[in-house]
């Protein structure tokens, strides 16, 4: 590959290899699969390479700005193929394989609707400090990662963040929330 000699497309480049990974995980965490998750790319990198022609410096960008681009862009691309009513593609929690296949029913939809809203009180109710790591991490970020964006030790993450995730557990179990038990 050679690289570009412009300083835009430097900067572009620059970007796109620092946070790759991460784009194809915003993918994977909206059912892309595959293709569509090299689409996606492809979007990203042409919204950034606007961002420039707009004068915008992309290179100093903070992740969150990389990953509501490659949110905002996967949502896009989710809408151009209901528009377009094409096979729904799903991916698996379990195996993160692509499913083929009917999209969930209207009463599943609403249901994992309403654990969400249910799953986002519970996270909100939790301390500022310990509330910002389980986020992130629920978003998909490791600790090495949070403790970078938010400027703390690896240390201090690890401790609010299984701190934070317990007490999210025990608030989401005192909601009825949680895997079933057998007795």
């Amino acid at each position: 590959m050679t690289f570009p000699t412009d300083p835009e497309s430097r900067a572009l480049e620059t970007v796109l290899n620092r946070f790759a990974d991460r784009v194809r995980r915003v993918g994977l965490r909206h059912g892309l699969a595959g293709k569509d998750v090299d689409d996606l790319v492809q979007e990203v990198r042409v919204r950034l390479w606007k961002a420039l022609q707009n004068g915008e410096k992309i290179e100093a960008a903070p992740a969150s700005y990389i990953y509501r681009t490659a949110a905002s862009a996967a949502l896009d691309l989710l809408r151009r193929r209901r528009a377009r009513r094409e096979t729904p593609v799903r991916v698996s929690r379990v195996t993160g394989e692509a499913i083929l296949g009917e999209a969930p029913s209207p009463e599943a939809l609403m249901d994992g609707a309403e654990l969400a809203e249910r799953i986002g009180e519970a996270v909100g109710s939790l301390p500022d400090s310990r509330r910002s790591v389980v986020r992130m991490y629920l978003a998909g970020y490791g600790r090495e990662e949070i403790a970078d964006l938010l400027g703390w030790t690896e240390a201090k993450t690890r401790n609010l963040l299984y701190r934070g995730l317990a007490d999210l557990r025990e608030r989401l179990t005192s909601m009825g929330i949680g895997p079933e038990v057998d007795s």
